[in-house]
């Protein structure tokens, strides 16, 4: 009983990531480069700390105490030693004020940090998300007092000042369909405007802020034009709004440390964004955001898990040589770290779209191709981290299905991504109202130009002819509604593997000016690992398997 395996040790996640390190290169004027290397480094090496912090304590869950040693009302949580350092952390290095600043390469910047944060915050990266939807939808309304009030606090470089905000859309008839909304806004004697009801799925309930759905006292009773946008505050001082109740919280697959709540507001005060109408409407500023923060987040588990796998290939020794030696077990390993390249690429052209959208520094077509990548890169690497974080647990064999390894979770808390802010057939039926404009127009348009230059023409040609196929595919179904919701998914996947393929081939092309031949490699394995993905829908053979 000598042997002992050394476990997997964590690279440097920022300085040993070649995608991220070329991405900023190429995408970057030098001098943003250099001003951001401290922030990534320091970044990183906070990951480090918290993988080998993870690996030796057994601390995954936030505890509630409702009622304190004398029965008062408390609700107080207590978070574990990563989300106490949240606040600090995300003020130090500027993770929410980077995106917010006057130059549209801010958004790269801010989703370089998110990305590097992500993991080793277990995932206290969520409520930053709603934090910056909230901050956007904010700005989008024209509300004066709440921007002069709020963006300060939610965009803080000052741990003392800064504040988090939730969302709460999500009641217990459902999640996206929220036009069964049943939060009442009522006015009170002083016309303070005030929130009854139930919130299911609370994901940032220990923030000082929040936008809620509600439905105006007297409004239409159903629907989603009739509700409205509301901001609330969660805090008095130092102790929690009585109107504001914790019911529990949820006990989840993943995300553990994430304390997420079923609340009741029994008359919190609150403040509408605009209008008393169209809520649905004022939230969308939000989407765009936050399902690039799902996106990035995604991307970055799926390095985690690699990293850690190909670490591991080069530390256990299986039949006479180490796992990286394995003709198969490198060929699986290969295929990740191509499909991974595919996912980072499309990720970050939707963060630094984003920034270049907000600053008015897009190019035509852009707006457009925004609007259908977002969705597109959302459901996509939410699916691909699933399957990827799975892929790399069997790269440790039997360690990887043992808790105290640390490699469970990987894959435990890959599953949100396929669900937080839009399943994948959700944001399959988006992309199809996307698609309703010109936006498959704008994405060939940008695949032209990410391919401008590349060397490799039977890349290119493949997607070229895939993206023609999947405008065959859009047109022989125009008019069958049911048709074409029933292979949106199929669809989706295709035009997202093909805009991940274009956008591999640009970096292919800087990289090899550049001495690095490995983009190319992904590239030209990414499109081998096929980007079709359409489907014929058989709407009889679906009856009779669901009959």
């Amino acid at each position: 009983m000598a042997f002992l395996q050394n476990p997997p040790q964590l690279p440097h996640p920022y300085r040993s990531d070649r995608a991220l390190l070329a991405l900023l290169d190429r995408a970057l004027p030098a001098e943003r480069r250099a001003a951001l290397d401290a922030d990534l480094d320091a970044l990183g090496d906070y990951a480090q700390m918290a993988w080998q912090r993870a690996c030796t304590t057994t601390r995954r869950k936030p505890v509630l105490t409702q009622w304190d040693a004398w029965g008062q009302r408390v609700d107080r949580i207590e978070l574990t030693p990563a989300w106490q350092e949240g606040a600090a952390m995300t003020t130090r290095h500027a993770v929410l004020a980077a995106g917010h600043g006057d130059s549209a390469h801010g958004r790269l910047e801010e989703f370089a940090r998110v990305y590097l944060y992500h993991l080793a915050s277990e995932f206290y990266t969520c409520p930053l998300a709603m934090t910056d939807g909230a901050a956007t939808a904010i700005k989008a309304s024209g509300n004066r007092e709440l921007i002069e009030r709020v963006l300060p606090r939610f965009l803080s470089c000052d741990p003392a000042t800064f504040w988090l905000s939730g969302q709460w859309m999500t009641e217990t008839a459902g999640g996206s369909d929220v036009g069964h909304t049943e939060t009442v806004a009522r006015q009170d004697a002083a016309g303070q405007w005030r929130l009854y009801g139930r919130k299911w799925f609370s994901s940032a309930v220990v923030g000082e802020a929040a936008l809620a759905l509600a439905r105006p006292e007297g409004a239409a009773a159903a629907g989603t034009a009739a509700l409205a946008l509301f901001y609330v505050e969660t805090m008095d001082g130092a102790r929690r709004k009585p109107e504001l109740i914790i019911d529990r919280l949820k006990d989840k697959l993943g995300t553990q440390e994430l304390p997420t709540a079923e609340i009741h507001l029994d008359g919190l005060p609150a403040w509408p964004l605009g209008e008393l109408a169209n809520g649905v409407r004022q939230v969308a500023p939000m989407l765009n955001v936050t399902r690039t923060w799902n996106a990035v987040c995604a991307v970055a588990s799926m390095a985690r898990a690699i990293a850690l796998a190909r670490d591991f290939a080069g530390r256990r020794r299986a039949f006479g040589r180490p796992l990286i030696e394995q003709p198969l077990h490198a060929q699986t390993l290969a295929d990740m770290q191509a499909e991974f390249e595919g996912a980072f690429a499309l990720a970050f052209e939707i963060a630094h779209l984003l920034g270049r959208v907000e600053h008015g520094a897009a190019q035509p077509h852009e707006a457009a191709l925004l609007r259908l990548l977002t969705p597109l890169a959302k459901l996509w690497t939410g699916k691909l981290a699933v399957q990827m974080c799975s892929e790399a647990l069997e790269c440790f064999g039997g360690a990887g299905y043992i808790e105290d390894t640390g490699l469970p979770q990987l894959l435990r808390d890959a599953q949100v991504y396929a669900i937080w802010e839009g399943t994948t057939n959700v944001l399959s039926l988006d992309s199809l109202r996307a698609l309703a404009g010109d936006s498959l127009g704008a994405l060939r348009t940008a695949c032209a130009s990410w391919l401008d230059g590349n060397d490799d023409m039977h890349a290119a040609s493949a997607i070229r002819q895939t993206l023609d196929a999947a405008a065959r595919w859009l047109d022989q179904h125009a008019a069958a509604r049911d048709t074409l919701e029933a292979g949106a998914r199929g669809l989706a996947f295709t035009l997202a593997r093909c805009a991940a393929a274009a956008l591999l081939a640009r970096q292919a092309t800087w990289s090899s000016r550049h001495g690095d031949r490995r983009p190319a490699a992904a590239r030209h394995r990414f499109v081998a690992l096929g980007l079709d993905r359409l489907v014929a829908p058989d709407a009889d053979n679906t009856a009779l398997l669901l009959g």
